[in-house]
């Protein structure tokens, strides 16, 4: 995707995407979204290795650059992942 289709971070975007990342996770794990808390590791409430690709490459088809797979273990949290990838929507921005 080319930089001028990838749009800038703000933070209704980031609430969104938590929003929309959440959901994603809880359809994964079948629970409510609500039960999903930001701060706690996806590890506790069982996402394993393979929910972890899917959910990579969900965040990849929604935001439209390659995520690294891994990034979900080095960023356990929703609220870490978030983090992270809002470093790499700025990093295929600039490119």
């Amino acid at each position: 995707m080319s930089e001028s289709t990838v749009p800038s971070a703000t933070a209704a975007d980031n609430d969104d995407l938590r929003g929309w990342l959440v959901e994603r996770v809880a359809e994964h794990l079948k629970m409510q979204a609500a039960d999903i808390r930001s701060d706690v590791p996806l590890s506790d409430y069982g996402l394993d290795s393979v929910y972890a690709l899917s959910v990579a490459a969900e965040i990849e088809d929604h935001l439209g650059f390659a995520v690294d797979p891994t990034m979900m273990w080095d960023n356990p949290t929703v609220d870490a992942l978030l983090a992270a990838v809002g470093e790499e929507r700025a990093r295929s921005e600039a490119a």
